[in-house]
Order: C-alpha cells, then structure tokens, then sequence
C-alpha cells in the first residue's frame, strides 16, 4: 500500500476519516509519553523500506510500554509483518507472538500497548488492522508517523479507539489523544548527539563527544603520570638515583588502593562488559557487510537486467 504525498491526497484523506473519526470534542480516557526512540524506529523503518522497494511503502509495528492506570509510557517499538489479500493488510500473527516472546524475555517490565504506521489521517484500512490488534489488546493505541508531511510541527498523532452508535449500529472510531515527549538521560544524551553530529559542516560537539574527550584526557595522564613512577621505582633497582623512602612508602601504597581489581565480581562484569563490546562490533561488521552485498546485487541486477547485455558482455572477452 503506497503513502501518497500529503498535497495530493489531502482532499482524499480527509473524506475517508470523516467515516472513521469519533464527533469533534470527545476527549481521550488515558494520557500518553512518548520516547523519541519510537519516533526514530517508526523513522528509520519506513525510509529503509522505501529504500529497498524504490517507492514509499506503508508499514506496520507493535508499540510496547508501561501502563499505570491510565497513563501509557510508550517505551519501544519492533516491526510486523502483514500479508495483503484482496487490498486488505492482514497481521502475521505468527510472527508476532516470536518478536513479542523474545522481547518480554529482555524487557520483561514492557507491555504490548497498540501497533503504529505511516499515512495520514486514520482511514478505514486503518480500522480494519485495528480490528485485528484489538484481538491481542481489547485497548490498543494507534501511533501514525507521516512521513510526507510539509509542517514544522512533529507530524506524529496518536490515537484510541471507542465504540459509539452511528446510525443505529456499534461502530469502532477514533479518538484523537494528546501526548508529551518523555526521555531519560540516556535518550537525552543520544538524541542530542546524533543531532549535532549528523551536520557535518558544524564544529558544535555533543555531550557524549565532550564527556569522551575528558575521559580520554584524564586516562592519558593518568597513563603519564603512572608511568613516571614505574621509571622512578627502575631507576631506584638499577641505583641510578638515591632511594627516597617516602616515594617508595607512597608508591606502595598506591599499588594497594585498588583491591577491587582482584576481586570475583569485578571479573564476571568485566569479561561481561568485554563480551557485550565485542558482540556489538561483530553485529556492525555483520549489517555493514549485508550492506555491501545489498549493494552489490543491486548494482549486479541494474546490469545485467538490460536485454542484449550479455552478448556485448561477452563480445568485450573474447
């Protein structure tokens, strides 16, 4: 299902949610915070996709967070698969019940609270995936990223769905509830690094690159400074300068100020640490290499997708 441009179809857009939309002033029953992290993988994952099939896509993805009460904290997000029979999207549940099953095993606190895509205002399509979501979650939120929208404002809304009669008949709409942008540090640090340092002509640093600067400076005179006393201790075995007792007392007692180096617990979180360093270098070199073969194969198949090209390919080698 393509995303049109929002120029296009506004028109459209707005004739199909007039069906789909609860009356103008009905309010929402829960108050909702959300991350920048979904925000960046709803994002990246429809650019991917675009990236991939050549065209704007619509996708689709299950949101999971903490609830209390009625207040939702939408935390993470992963992507779903769907099948399209008859222009209808149907959800792979299969598929579904692994993701969430691998994702409560890491992030057990997290609850599955809705599901997100891309376009517009809610259309009938989007009610009918509903429909499908609100056999998991008897509440689900929807989240709806437009990527094609020409605004300043952030272009993300949220909604849940109440059952109201329309003309006699129990029909499923949309409300449209507000939401407030919540971050923890970690997410602060992050956000504000990649957006000073996604600007190549700016010499303005992040905080994580300053604090990594500072590290770096401390570690290297500590490493200076340790190493004037290593050659100081040489010097005084060799008996090339006279032994200054008070030095050696200081020094000793240096040497003894870290006892948790030798400890059992200070091993396990290290090699843990060293562990999770290397995993992460070996899942880069892993996605940048499919990179590179993606690449490749697409390159090879803009080539030799050409009709007569393999007799000229062959005529060049013999």
């Amino acid at each position: 299902m393509e995303v049109d441009e929002q120029g296009a179809t506004a028109g459209a857009e707005e004739g199909t949610s007039r069906g789909v939309m609860a009356a103008p002033g009905t309010a929402g029953s829960v108050t909702v915070q959300l991350h920048p992290l979904v925000i960046m993988n709803v994002s990246e994952h429809w650019t991917r996709i675009r990236a991939q099939e050549g065209k704007a896509v619509q996708v689709l993805g299950a949101l999971l967070g903490k609830q209390s009460g009625r207040n939702l904290e939408i935390c993470n997000s992963f992507e779903l698969m769907f099948d399209t029979i008859d222009g209808d999207i149907i959800i792979d549940r299969d598929y579904f019940s692994t993701k969430e099953e691998q994702f409560r095993q890491v992030f057990k606190e997290l609850d599955f609270l809705g599901w997100y895509t891309t376009g517009g205002d809610p259309s009938e399509a989007d009610r009918k995936v509903h429909r499908q979501v609100c056999e998991i979650n008897e509440s689900p939120i929807l989240l709806k990223l437009n990527p094609m929208a020409r605004h300043t404002d952030l272009p993300v809304s949220i909604y849940e769905s109440v059952i109201d009669l329309v003309k006699g008949e129990a029909t499923m709409l949309f409300v449209e509830l507000q939401y407030t942008l919540a971050t923890e540090e970690a997410e602060r640090i992050g956000v504000d690094h990649v957006a000073r340092m996604s600007n190549a002509d700016t010499s303005d640093s992040s905080t994580v690159a300053e604090h990594l600067v500072a590290q770096h400076n401390a570690i290297k005179m500590l490493h200076c400074r340790v190493k004037i006393i290593l050659e100081y201790i040489k010097d005084v075995q060799r008996g090339a300068v006279p032994r200054n007792h008070e030095i050696m007392r200081e020094a000793y007692s240096l040497c003894h100020r870290l006892p948790v180096l030798d400890t059992p617990n200070f091993t396990g979180d290290f090699f843990n640490q060293c562990n999770d360093v290397s995993l992460m270098a070996y899942l880069g070199a892993i996605t940048k290499g499919c990179n590179t073969i993606n690449q490749f194969i697409n390159k090879f198949s803009l080539l030799y997708d050409r009709p007569g090209m393999g007799r000229r390919m062959r005529g060049l080698f013999f």
